[in-house]
Formats: structure tokens, sequence, C-alpha cells
């Protein structure tokens, strides 16, 4: 019987063409960068809010109620010329540095505490437990009897403000760390500082700024309330003091200039600290977009 082959199948290479077709991705027109830039964007939706305030208050016709954008601007002008409010702000900064800084100090001792014993995992979950639903508010006629009026009470309750919410989301932070970059850490044989600042810090720095955002928010709103209450009770305050007081003399457009300056200073930490730490730490790191 005679073999037979299978005649071979001839090779045939096609060559495709890609001319026209290597452009993957058209630039940006004019409207789309200017879309893309976050901080336009926020720019246009506050000048927007602006729009409506002015808009409402004209539309209501009470200024003793709600005055015009306009005005409180005005009033803003007025007080920063004065001097009295940059004196107020200047003050109300200060105590919430104290209460702050001293808050994360604790909050750190309290941590490290908790991550290194049982007993201080289960006192951290308890405490925070505790005391982190209490509002800071409620502890000023305690703060009035135990520190008196003046700076001493006004710092107490920005403590229990920033103390809980920063400890409690540190130690989730560091619970929550990947095994394999605790392991790492291990085997490089690192002292147990180089553990904490190269590996559990950088690991768990996204719930570390969240709680010292949410502290922050927490400090600052309370110390508002609490200037209400003590810088009028004293005679002196800061912007707590200035808004009541401007409320009393139906000065509302000096009370709104007051609100503006705390939102203001709002929106500075938040865009210019907060986050400017935020690109420069997790968004380097790859652990956000």
């Amino acid at each position: 019987m005679a073999s037979t082959r299978a005649a071979a199948r001839p090779e045939v290479h096609n060559s495709v063409t890609t001319t026209g077709l290597d452009v993957v991705e058209q630039p940006l027109g004019g409207w789309a960068r200017l879309y893309e830039n976050a901080a336009l964007r926020k720019a246009v939706l506050l000048i927007v809010l602006a729009l409506i305030w002015e808009l409402y208050a004209r539309w209501l016709g009470n200024p003793l109620l709600f005055p015009t954008f306009t005005a409180t601007l005005d009033a803003l002008f007025s007080g920063l010329a004065s001097g009295e409010l940059p004196s107020a702000a200047a003050y109300t900064i200060s105590l919430l540095l104290k209460g702050y800084v001293a808050g994360l100090a604790l909050a750190a001792l309290l941590t490290a505490f908790a991550s290194a014993t049982r007993i201080g995992a289960d006192l951290l979950e308890t405490l925070t437990a505790m005391f982190n639903p209490l509002p800071s508010i409620a502890l000023l006629p305690l703060a009035l009897i135990w520190f008196g009026l003046g700076d001493g009470s006004v710092i107490f309750v920005l403590i229990h403000a920033v103390l809980w919410s920063v400890a409690l989301n540190t130690f989730a932070g560091f619970k929550a760390l990947s095994p394999t970059l605790k392991m790492v850490g291990h085997n490089y044989g690192l002292s147990r500082l180089g553990y904490i600042g190269r590996i559990l810090i950088p690991g768990a720095f996204p719930s570390i700024l969240t709680g010292l955002k949410i502290g922050w928010a927490f400090a600052w709103r309370t110390l508002i309330a609490a200037e209400l209450v003590f810088g009028v009770s004293s005679g002196t305050g800061g912007l707590g003091w200035y808004v009541f007081e401007n409320k009393n003399q139906l000065l509302i457009p000096e009370t709104f200039a007051g609100l503006l300056t705390v939102i203001v200073f709002g929106l500075l930490v938040e865009n210019l600290i907060f986050r400017s730490i935020e690109n420069r730490t997790v968004k380097r790191w790859g652990m956000q977009s």
C-alpha cells in the first residue's frame, strides 16, 4: 500500500495596515479640560450657592431673618477692617489647636496601649462604646464645675471631641492591615519603632487620615458651640462669641459674617491642609485613586 501524505498547508502571512487606527485617545476639548478641573468645579458650585443665597434673601425681603449675600460680605469686610473678626478668629484657632493637639496625643497613647495588649484593646473598645456617642457639648456643665470659666473648660470638651474618633479609626486601620505587610516587616528584622514607622503607620494611614478629619470637624463645631456658652459667660471669646454678641444686638449681617468665617475656615483646612496631606501620602502610595 502506498502511503499517502497530506500536502503541507502553506503558511499565509497577512499584513494589517494600522494607518489611521493607532490613535486610541482623543485630546480633550476646551470644555472637557475645564470640567476635569476639580477646583474649578467646586468654585462654580460655590458661586451658584452664593447666587441662590442672594436671590432667596431678596425674594424673602426680611434682612432681620435672612440677609443677602452682598450684605453679609459687606459685614465681613467691615469686621476684617476693624480687626474684630481677625481677633476673634485668632482666639478660636489658638484654642482649637491646643485641644486638637492634646486630643491627638492622648489618642496616640491609647492606641499604642490597645495595639500592644489585649487589655488595652478591650479598654479602647469599651471606652469608645461609652463615650464616643456622648456629645461633647453635653459635657459643658461638668466642665464648668471642674475647670471653671476660661480656656480649660473649652480644651476639655475639645479633647473629648477629638480623642475617640482618632483613636478608633487609627486602631481599626492597624487591625485591618494586610498580614503580608506585617510578615514583611518581621522578616526584615525591623525594630519596634521601625516596624511602627515603616509598616503600621503607612499601611493604616488612610484610616488615620479619616480619623484626623473627623476629629477636626468634631472639634471645630464643638468649639463654636462651647464659645457660645463660655465666651459669653466670661466676657471674652472667639467666633462663637462674635456670632452670639451680634445676634443679641440684632446685627444679623454681622452674625452671618461670623458664620461665613467658620465655613471659610472649614473649606481652607479641608482643601489646603488635609487634601495636601492626602495627595502626598495615600494617593502617592497608590492607596486611593
